[in-house]
């Protein structure tokens, strides 16, 4: 893994754990093994660093995504496995890390319009990944507000995963997103 990964990581899993208070320049180079200058050879700013951190997550979760899918069947169960799939990455580490980023940029003006527009374009490459993968027809307005809907259940049904388990509670809602999906290409 070449040192720019390395400090993505580092900085993405210090997020994740320690929140954006304590997520600092300093602490991501001792975790990535580098010197603050080799951090700041890469990243300008703190800001710039975790944002492109999260982002680099992200790009993960979705290349990660279309590599499960290969192994989704193509018939019956297809839909469950994809929004299944999609339900569990909105949990853990990563999604962790990038809740911590969302909320640090509520509070923090100069941080909101990279979040604002990473999570703008990711959002829309999750998007249309799920929209090729069900094979559904994306300019269908009812077909968009249900996959935007489906995804914004995800993320809170992330939030929730964090207050306790509710893997049952999510099991339930994850296989009436299924079926309500199906729906639309029926």
């Amino acid at each position: 893994m070449n040192t720019r990964n390395r400090i993505l990581d580092a900085a993405a899993q210090l997020l994740a754990e320690e929140g954006w208070s304590a997520a600092s320049v300093s602490e991501v180079a001792k975790r990535a093994g580098v010197t603050r200058g080799a951090v700041q050879h890469h990243f300008t700013d703190r800001e710039g660093l975790f944002t492109v951190a999260i982002e680099y997550v992200l790009e993960n979760r979705v290349a990660e995504f279309h590599d499960q899918a290969k192994g989704f069947p193509a018939g019956p169960g297809r839909t469950l496995a994809v929004v299944r799939t999609v339900v569990e990455q909105h949990q853990g580490a990563s999604f962790a890390a990038t809740l911590q980023l969302c909320v640090a940029a509520h509070g923090e003006p100069a941080l909101r319009p990279r979040v604002a527009a990473m999570e703008a374009e990711m959002g829309a490459k999750y998007y249309w990944a799920l929209i090729e993968l069900l094979r559904l027809d994306g300019s269908d307005p009812k077909v968009r507000t249900t996959v935007q809907a489906f995804l914004d259940s995800a993320r809170g049904l992330g939030l929730a995963g964090f207050i306790g388990d509710d893997s049952r509670r999510r099991e339930r809602v994850t296989r009436r997103w299924a079926e309500m999906i199906d729906e639309l290409s029926a």
